[in-house]
Order: structure tokens, then C-alpha cells, then sequence
């Protein structure tokens, strides 16, 4: 064993990303082996071997904080209503208890400016923040994040942040992808619910719907597509708008799945068969998108997963005096999957047809 492998395996500062760096594959892959998920056979040798090199442990950051200072992960949300929040409030709290962090929650006071608000959670004693968009969106290229002085890691945001670290999906490939889906379906007018205007999504997941009309030749259409601020109640709102076109459309894609619950919700009201007459899906695969009837289909981030590696990334730098006064800019990409369920098919009949 050489030198720079020796040093290695006696670092306490081995982690996820460099076991996913020897083993030349994404730290969401490694993170799927450690947990038992279905990968690759290949990538799942490379990690294994990667692992056994660098004698890699889980929780290796925990056992090396536990004679210093704890991290103190602080994490703002905004809406306990939002299924997204409810996946993302409990991947934060199983990976800090998974790598031995604390977790100070902090909902956001529209009251407030966001700037207070973080500064006092690190005066309340978090030294190390993840921000979900849209606050992280929000903080991005305003100074902030180099004067709150902590190691600060953006979770989800719409696209690329130029002065902090994220882990995220690729919202234009998933948009893309969803809608290449239903247009294989046989449908052609493919009505859109864009996200709040404050999310960067709003952007990146219409620009994927739009990459995949263009794609197959279909003529953009205004009409299809209406703003939503990526609550229920503005789903129902956007799918009544969708709904009494002359010529309505035959699925309709919501930029997340509170906002596709809510056009299933409307569909029920108006007696339209999902989805022979209506498909609907959604985007993220939280919880509702199994509950309601038919089962949502819908793009999969693994916000569990996603939060675990933010966590991970977050003791990693806090650990490391260079990197906690000189954060890496990078960004980790998770794979996302499509969900197919009960909520889209091929179009049988038109929402006028007589039932």
C-alpha cells in the first residue's frame, strides 16, 4: 500500500464523496450500496472495493466529532403543509441521528427577512446550514452566504448556485423526460402548472416540458400552460383555468405532486375518468403521490438520500478548518427515476366524450 493510501485510511475525514471519487461513480451511488439498493453489479464491485481501501465507515464523521464540537445543523422550511417539507423534515432528521448531528429546525416568518432569520440561527448555535430552495435561490449571489461564516449547503434548487454547494437533481432532464413520456402516450396537448415565480423550478421544469414538445415536433401552445405557487389550493385553481378551455388538454403535468393531487381532486369533481379521459402527473414522489386514488405517477428525487449526503457533506466541512473557511462550490447530482402508476395512460377518450 502506497503512502497516499496509507494516509488515507488513517484520516478520520473519509467520506462519502471520496469513496464515490476512488470508486469513479456518484455519491448517490454509493450512498444506494451502503444502503442496500439495487445498482449496477459493477458499480456496486467499485464502490465496495473503493470502501474496503479506504476503510470507509458510515459513520466515520460522527466518530470523529464526538470529542470535539458537535455540528449543529440548522434547517429552514417554509410550509409544514407541503408534502415535499414533511419528506424533507424526516430525511434531515435520520441522517443527523444516523451521523451523530444535532438538528435545529427553523420555520420561515414571512414577518422577517430571510437574512435575520439565518443569522440568528447561527447566533442560536448552527454551525452549519442546509437551505431548500427556494431560500437557498433566494441567499445566491447576494454576499450572504460568505458572511454567515458557516459551511451552507442548498438542497434542491432549481439549477447550478454559483457560491454554494448543492445537492440536487436535474429538474430540465426530469421535465424532459415526464413529458417525452406522456407525448409516447399518444398525447399531444399537454397542459403545464408551473411552480411559485420565487422557485427557480418554475424555469428549469417548464424549459424540460418545452425541450420535449420541440423535440416531437409539437407547436407550443400559451394556453396549456398556467402558474401555480405550488400549493394545492393553486392546483385546484390551475386545473379549473386547464379544464374549461374550448380544446382542453388530454394529461396535464404539475410541477409537483401537491399540485397534481389537486388536479386528481378536480377531475373526481367533474366526473372525468383518470385517465382515460385525463392523465395526470406530478413531481418529486412525496407521500400523497401514493394516498390518493389513482397513485400519481410522477418524477422520484430521493429527497431521503439527498438530505443524508447533505448532512454528510455539511460534518465533512465542518470538520475540516480549511473547507469550513473556504467551502467547495459543488454540485451533487441524485438520479431521478419516473414513477408510473394509476394516473396516466394512453388517451382513450376526450374529456367531452360522452361517458
Amino acid at each position: 500500500m502506497g503512502d497516499k493510501d496509507k494516509s488515507r485510511k488513517s484520516s478520520n475525514a473519509v467520506t462519502m464523496h471520496a469513496v464515490a471519487a476512488r470508486a469513479g461513480v456518484s455519491p448517490m451511488s454509493v450512498s444506494n450500496v451502503i444502503n442496500g439498493r439495487t445498482v449496477r453489479p459493477a458499480t456496486r464491485e467499485a464502490v465496495l472495493r473503493a470502501i474496503e481501501e479506504l476503510d470507509y465507515k458510515p459513520n466515520v464523521a460522527a466518530r470523529a466529532l464526538a470529542s470535539a464540537t458537535i455540528t449543529r445543523i440548522g434547517l429552514l422550511y417554509h410550509s409544514a403543509e407541503s408534502a415535499f417539507v414533511s419528506a424533507l423534515l424526516v430525511g434531515a432528521l435520520d441522517a443527523a441521528t444516523r451521523f451523530g448531528a444535532q438538528l435545529l429546525i427553523r420555520r420561515f416568518e414571512e414577518a422577517r427577512s430571510l437574512a435575520d432569520i439565518l443569522f440568528d440561527m447561527v447566533a442560536g448555535g448552527a454551525n452549519a446550514l442546509i437551505l431548500p430552495a427556494p431560500h437557498c435561490e433566494a441567499i445566491s449571489g447576494t454576499g450572504l452566504v460568505e458572511r454567515l461564516k458557516v459551511p451552507v449547503i442548498a438542497l434542491c434548487s432549481g439549477d447550478e448556485l454559483p457560491d454554494m454547494a448543492s445537492v440536487r437533481v436535474d429538474d430540465v432532464a426530469a421535465a424532459r423526460d415526464m413529458t417525452r413520456y406522456l407525448i409516447g402516450l399518444g398525447h399531444r396537448r399537454i397542459g403545464f402548472v408551473r411552480g411559485a415565480q420565487n422557485h427557480v423550478i418554475s424555469r428549469t421544469r417548464f424549459e424540460g416540458y418545452r425541450l420535449a414538445l420541440t423535440e416531437h415536433g409539437i407547436g407550443f401552445d400559451p394556453d396549456l400552460v398556467v402558474d401555480g405557487d405550488l400549493t394545492f389550493d393553486s392546483g385546484l385553481a390551475a386545473t379549473e383555468q386547464l379544464l374549461s378551455l374550448r380544446d382542453p388538454p388530454t394529461a396535464i403535468f404539475a410541477s409537483n405532486d401537491d399540485m397534481a393531487a389537486a388536479v386528481v381532486s378536480v377531475a373526481h369533481r367533474r366526473d372525468i375518468r383518470v385517465p382515460d379521459q385525463l392523465s395526470i402527473v406530478g413531481f418529486d414522489d412525496s407521500p400523497i403521490s401514493r394516498k390518493i386514488w389513482p397513485a400519481l405517477t410522477t418524477i422520484r428525487q430521493p429527497i431521503v438520500d439527498m438530505t443524508a449526503i447533505a448532512v454528510e457533506s455539511l460534518i465533512a466541512m465542518f470538520g475540516d478548518p480549511q473547507a469550513r473557511s473556504s467551502p467547495a462550490v459543488s454540485t451533487i447530482y441524485a438520479e431521478h427515476s419516473l414513477v408510473i402508476r394509476g394516473s396516466s395512460g394512453a388517451p382513450v377518450q376526450g374529456i367531452g366524450s360522452v361517458r
